[in-house]
């Protein structure tokens, strides 16, 4: 009974935790197009998303709009996403609010209709899904999110599984891109790392994607894409992160700015 009442405490701070986080971010901003439709705004959903988020006293901003000043800071923004869980005969979605490292900070309840028409449905579970957002009570706190990285390396055992070797190895590599200065948040030319599943993206301030990573067995290199050009992102003895790549049969090495 103590193991099932300490459980259900954890489990309550947890979400009061990940709420009261909530509080801590300027603005949302709301992509245009989500993973289970096809094209931008399909069924007014960017639409409905920010309206929703306006209702809950958010400030939301579309992904490709120009942000004002005072909201730069990829950091202090959060990015939703709406997800669909595939049900029989019944629509489902929820939100998800995720940092700038695309770590999981908020999930809604989850929104349910039995409407056959797309358009009717996918409404219906949105406002369902956010009934638990308008339960927050956003307000914004005007303390900066404490953004660091997540993990740290554990020690290894003589017999170690496959999957807490990946864990391990995530946890260096995390602890490779903490090595690294801090750069400077004003910098013109700084790119945010977003994970993804086989590595990294990293955009601009627009926001746009730059340039594309791909894990390697080494921590401090990646497999890099830029402009269609492939080339590697290399970590140097100065701390500093360099995209290498031929040109013209040339090498170019050009410093990136990236905060991870």
């Amino acid at each position: 009974m103590m193991k099932i009442k300490f459980l259900l405490t954890a489990i309550l701070c947890s979400v009061v935790g990940f709420a009261q986080s909530v509080n801590d971010y300027k603005a949302v901003i709301v992509p245009l197009k989500y993973d289970f439709i096809k094209t931008e705004n399909q069924y007014r959903l960017a639409t409905l998303s920010k309206s929703n988020l306006v209702k809950a006293g958010f400030v939301g901003f579309y992904a490709n709009e120009q942000l004002p000043e005072g909201y730069t800071d990829r950091c202090q923004v959060l990015y939703m996403d709406v997800v669909r869980d595939n049900a029989f005969l019944v629509t489902k979605l929820f939100v998800q609010f995720k940092d700038c490292f695309g770590q999981v900070v908020y999930t809604s309840e989850v929104g349910k209709s039995k409407e056959k028409d797309f358009e009717l449905a996918y409404k219906e579970c949105l406002d369902n899904a956010f009934k638990s957002i308008y339960a927050l009570h956003y307000k914004y706190s005007g303390n900066a999110p404490v953004i660091s990285a997540k993990g740290a390396a554990a020690p290894v055992a003589a017999k170690v599984s496959p999957a807490a070797a990946a864990v391990t190895t995530a946890a260096v590599t995390t602890q490779v891109v903490a090595a690294t200065p801090s750069p400077d948040l004003k910098d013109p030319n700084l790119l945010y790392a977003q994970p993804t599943e086989s590595g990294y993206q990293l955009i601009d301030k627009t926001p746009k994607v730059v340039m594309k990573l791909l894990k390697t067995s080494q921590t401090n290199v990646y497999i890099a894409i830029k402009d269609n050009v492939q080339g590697s992102l290399i970590l140097k003895e100065d701390g500093q992160w360099y995209f290498e790549s031929y040109q013209n049969d040339k090498l170019v090495s050009e410093k990136i700015v990236v905060k991870f």
